[in-house]
């Protein structure tokens, strides 16, 4: 008898938006189905029905499934199911939903990326209303957050994630594992127009051209154009040192954002609230993005419920020259907003410095003052960066100058 069973998804008392599904091949008797859903008035028929379709796009004909439901949505549980079907048959086919229409957008390089909420990829339940949050992007995360047991199935569940969940506009960004399995990772989301790649623990730019090659690869086979960036994560003092390597490794090269706790691990310190066992590293990773024209994102601040510790960071990474940082709770999203926008006084002084120089090139001159301070073209540069980023974060109506006159 052949006894081979695949399991996937998760079970237990706290599980919630998920379920946990066990396939056994059988010679005959057809397809038996266990349902045990507290929904199940509701909705088994529907849970039968996709089941059923799901075993039937793959040829099983003969087998007990049985699924324990924790309020999956469709998404979610084809994406389980697919996955348990994999481990107990070899096929090739892709059991995939219809891609939702709100899905289909690109980003731009200089998209705005104050902040980008991590999500575990293999926990269906923290992805589903995770727009409602507004971060300037979603990162459904295959490497730290998956125990490696579930990574495999974890790809199903974040391809899937990426037709039918409704990301509300934010940047859809996927964190891929590091070497081979990061590569094999990419063939499940390059197709489902991922925006972003993360690629952790960089360490120097020919990992990064074998990443684009993947991916140039699969746009091809596949028949899709559409711009996927990357993001590389440098965590280590290798890392750091190769930066500047690493800012010009590709022109799909958005940003590169540092990862501290994997950084300070490596360097053999505790990392701090202060961050002066990191300043150098943030300062050398800093400096190649801005040499390159690209963001320099700063890394999560871990300790989600020290708020004020989190205020204190995002100044701080504010006063050094970075764009942004990661977030790993919803509750952490608006303090970042909040703290990397331009403050009252940085926004009153940008308007008065670029209405002045307005007024000053009206007039043809090329040089200007505001009280006793001659303004510069670096200070004007600054004052316009304010502003764009005051209009961008909603401090500040695109229509300003109709009402600073």
């Amino acid at each position: 008898m052949n006894t081979k069973i695949g399991t996937a998804g998760n079970k237990g008392e706290k599980v919630r938006s998920d379920c946990y599904v066990s396939l056994e091949l059988k010679t005959s008797g057809g397809v038996q189905i266990d349902i045990t859903s507290k929904v199940a008035a509701l909705y088994q028929e529907a849970i039968n029905d996709l089941c059923l379709s799901v075993l039937t796009y793959f040829g099983i004909e003969h087998a007990l499934l049985k699924v324990e439901d924790k309020g999956a949505l469709p998404f979610v549980m084809a994406a389980r199911l697919e996955a348990a079907v994999k481990q107990v048959i070899q096929s090739d086919l892709e059991y995939l939903s219809e891609m939702l229409a709100e899905n289909l957008y690109s980003t731009k390089k200089e998209k705005l990326r104050v902040s980008r909420l991590f999500l575990p990829g293999n926990t269906p339940s923290l992805m589903i209303n995770a727009g409602i949050h507004k971060p300037n992007a979603i990162i459904l995360d295959l490497e730290d957050a998956i125990a490696p047991h579930k990574k495999t199935e974890a790809r199903f569940l974040v391809r899937n994630a990426l037709r039918s969940l409704d990301f509300m506009g934010c940047e859809r960004m996927v964190r891929i594992n590091q070497g081979q399995m990061g590569l094999e990772d990419l063939d499940f989301v390059i197709p489902h127009n991922v925006n972003l790649i993360m690629v952790p623990k960089c360490e120097d730019a020919q990992y990064l051209h074998m990443v684009n090659e993947r991916i140039e690869a699969i746009q091809k086979r596949t028949n899709q154009h559409h711009p996927v960036w990357l993001m590389p994560i440098i965590e280590s003092a290798m890392g750091v040192m190769k930066a500047m390597e690493i800012a010009q490794a590709a022109d799909n090269l958005v940003a590169i954002t540092i990862g501290l706790e994997d950084y300070t691990a490596d360097i053999g310190a505790a990392r701090t609230n202060e961050g002066l066992e990191s300043f150098f590293a943030r300062s050398i990773v800093l400096n190649a993005c801005k040499a390159n024209s690209i963001q320099a994102i700063d890394s999560v601040f871990s300790d989600v419920g020290d708020i004020e510790g989190l205020i204190e960071n995002v100044k701080r990474s504010k006063s050094l020259g970075f764009d942004g940082m990661g977030c790993l709770h919803p509750r952490q999203i608006s303090v970042i907003h909040e703290n990397f926008a331009p403050n009252d006084n940085e926004l009153e002084w940008a308007i008065k410095v670029i209405t002045s120089f307005n007024e000053a090139n009206d007039k043809g001159e090329g040089v200007f003052s505001i009280g006793t301070k001659m303004i510069d073209a670096p200070v004007v540069k600054r004052a316009q960066r304010n502003i764009d980023l005051a209009i961008a974060m909603g401090r500040l109506s695109p229509d300003w100058k109709l009402t600073h006159q």
